[in-house]
């Protein structure tokens, strides 16, 4: 049983790494409302400045598998305060930009050291909070936070863009991840895997990594130059050789990047495939619904980040709820009545109209999708989580956080070159007019929210098919708040 102080020490250090998951997932989307200031600013192409989001996404969904093996292999707490560290230096760099270059450089090494600290973040978590209600609790704040840091980064990027100007997007990470860091190592306990041999599987970190990075790479890319041209073709084709080739390095090496046997559980492939699922209607959610309230209904920044404030509480009052009811109930019941109010919520924005109101046409939906994404993420990290042993921590966190971030990209790209197709449809049969602008935007967010929509109950309908709550609720897997001493230097495997 816990002390009062080991019990207390755990909570704090919870804190700790909610709130370095909270400045990663914020980092995500608080530059989107400061990107026109960002252009005049540096002088940024149009074509180039999309790159200012992409570049964080690249890397950060390329890295998260190799984030969580090096935490569950070098030390949890030490990658942990090495990605904070990495993080915050990268957005101060970022901050002092003077120069597309040089912003998107800083903008893909944050994202590196978002990977890093996120995946070793929820490994922590994991090992150090025992299955059942306590991880349960637990994971409800994780998801409360995670969730709710999207539409907090466009809250926060229209205020601070306003008030103090764009640099502030950035340089707002600086003292937070100092605070945490220095915070981490008081209150939060180092753990590793204990193997007489630590190797690292350099072939296939190489191999997954540049798979995943061409992956969103390419699904990015598509929404330029077609999905069906060569480049994309090829790209795809690239990124399906590469995670092949991950695959079969996998099987035969003695010391693999991800041990297939993690998948022993069904809960956990099945959490992941949802995740990706809930992970592409959630980007397409915040990217269509932000599009119409600026472009549409002529919202500024400000008003536009501060109209995501209800959106947000609901994620926050949602997770809380879903923490105690995926206790009482399982992981099943509450996951797939969250992506049902997901779908129900996108099917609402599907109404939205050229002469729209905010609360008929965002107040409401938005709620009712709060409340299922904060319903959704808790159980699906849950299950992501279920059975996995101590050593297998890191690698379970950076599959779901992965599942998450690849099914946005990928999810946003598909679901934005089907709006694009229909306004382009529609502004053709109006003759290109610009009067005719608005209505065609609108036509193409529908279809947008639409797809969403279905996105979201194909993920419902396989909670109902895979998920089995007698096998989430296993047997505790321990927990690691011992400090444990390096028994020697990890070697490194090649191909």
């Amino acid at each position: 049983m816990d002390t009062p102080n080991t019990s207390d020490r755990r909570w704090i250090a919870l804190i700790i790494l909610c709130a370095a998951q909270f400045m990663v997932v914020l980092d995500a989307s608080i530059v989107n409302v400061a990107l026109p200031s960002i252009q005049r600013a540096l002088d940024f192409s149009q074509e180039n400045l999309q790159w200012v989001v992409n570049a964080y996404v690249l890397l950060f969904g390329g890295f998260l598998l190799l984030g969580g093996r090096a935490a569950d292999l070098l030390g949890r707490r030490r990658m942990f305060i090495a990605g904070l560290g990495l993080f915050s230096l990268a957005s101060l760099v970022g901050g002092f930009a003077t120069s597309e270059a040089m912003l998107i450089a800083a903008r893909g090494v944050q994202g590196l050291g978002a990977a890093i600290l996120s995946a070793a973040a929820l490994s922590i978590i994991t090992v150090t909070f025992t299955e059942g209600a306590d991880r349960n609790k637990a994971l409800g704040i994780w998801g409360a936070v995670a969730g709710s840091g999207g539409a907090a980064g466009v809250i926060l990027g229209g205020i601070l863009t306003q008030s103090l100007g764009w640099e502030w997007v950035l340089f707002v990470n600086v003292p937070i991840g100092i605070a945490a860091a220095l915070l981490a190592r008081v209150f939060v306990s180092e753990s590793r895997r204990e193997v007489a041999e630590r190797r690292f599987d350099l072939a296939g970190a190489v191999s997954v990594t540049a798979g995943l990075i061409v992956l969103v790479y390419a699904v990015v890319r598509a929404t330029d130059v077609g999905w069906g041209s060569v480049e994309t073709i090829a790209l795809l084709a690239v990124s399906v050789a590469l995670l092949a080739a991950f695959t079969v390095i996998e099987l035969r090496t003695r010391a693999p990047l991800m041990d297939f046997k993690i998948f022993r559980t069904r809960a956990i492939g099945a959490s992941n495939l949802i995740g990706l699922l809930t992970g592409a209607a959630l980007f397409a959610m915040f990217f269509f619904v932000t599009l119409y309230m600026q472009n549409v209904l002529g919202y500024s920044p400000l008003k536009a980040g501060l109209s995501y404030l209800p959106l947000a509480l609901s994620i926050i009052a949602a997770a809380g709820v879903a923490s105690q009811l995926t206790t009482r109930l399982g992981v099943r019941p509450v996951l797939f009545g969250g992506l049902v109010l997901v779908a129900g919520g996108l099917v609402w924005f599907s109404q939205v109209s050229v002469g729209g109101s905010y609360v008929s046409d965002i107040l409401f939906p938005s709620v009712l999708a709060g409340w299922g994404l904060g319903l959704a993420f808790v159980p699906q990290t849950i299950g992501s989580q279920a059975g996995v042993k101590p050593d297998e921590a890191g690698l379970a966190s950076g599959l779901i956080n992965t599942s998450q971030q690849i099914g946005g990209a990928v999810g946003l790209a598909v679901l934005s070159t089907i709006a694009t197709s229909q306004t382009n449809s529609a502004l053709a049969a109006a003759n290109g007019a610009a009067s005719a602008m608005p209505a065609a935007l609108v036509d193409g967010f529908h279809w947008a929210f639409l797809v969403g929509a279905g996105i979201a109950v194909a993920g419902a309908l396989l909670t109902l098919a895979l998920i089995r709550d007698e096998e989430v609720e296993m047997q505790p897997t321990g927990v690691e708040e011992v400090e444990m001493q390096p028994t020697g230097e990890p070697a490194i495997e090649g191909a």
